[in-house]
């Protein structure tokens, strides 16, 4: 099996590997072309923003390695489609069950996540929402016009930079504001008074 490893940082990343290629899994540098995204970083909000925006819509199967499982960014993962979640610390056979099992569209996840994640929502107290990050100059002038209707083509003619940076400006808005999509960033920017 094939998959592809995606870590903020190359030391971490090539751990990774070591540890797959030791599970008998060998890591491919083909991105969008394998049907198994691997992503690590410390924390799960961290490996998830280690991915390329297309692996975050739910058409790729995530498998996140980290070593902090914040219920909020748990949450957050599950909705953007993570299958699986996994301690960075885990064994290469932990590691490549978690693999095959993320394959098939599984979700694992460690117990005391689980249990940690049930507790807040059971005890009544769901998993809240961190509050958005202040947002820099430029997000907030594309969430302006975001928020007046502007497609990216007019976005980025209004700022004079490419298609593409506004693409890239609105994803890191994104996930910084936690939302799937622009009409909710726009509501949380609102409510937050970001804009």
């Amino acid at each position: 099996m094939k998959v592809q490893v995606e870590a903020p940082d190359s030391a971490l990343r090539a751990d990774v590997v070591t540890k797959l290629r030791t599970a008998g899994i060998n890591a491919v540098d083909r991105p969008f072309q394998v049907p198994v995204v691997v992503a690590a970083a410390d924390t799960v909000g961290r490996a998830i923003r280690s991915c390329p925006q297309p692996y975050r819509t739910g058409d790729y199967r995530l498998l996140v390695l980290a070593d902090a499982f914040d219920p909020a960014d748990v949450s957050f993962a599950l909705r953007a489609g993570v299958r699986a979640m996994l301690s960075i610390t885990s064994e290469p056979e932990k590691l490549a069950a978690a693999v095959h099992a993320t394959n098939q569209s599984e979700g694992r996840m460690p117990s005391e996540v689980l249990l940690k994640l049930l507790h807040s929502r059971v005890a009544g107290n769901p998993v809240s929402t961190p509050s958005p990050s202040p947002l820099t100059p430029r997000q907030t002038a594309v969430l302006n016009l975001m928020a007046d209707g502007h497609p990216n083509v007019a976005i980025a003619t209004a700022l004079s930079c490419s298609e593409h940076t506004v693409k890239n400006v609105i994803y890191d808005m994104m996930m910084r504001l936690q939302v799937n999509n622009r009409a909710h960033a726009v509501a949380r920017a609102i409510r937050a008074g970001l804009i």
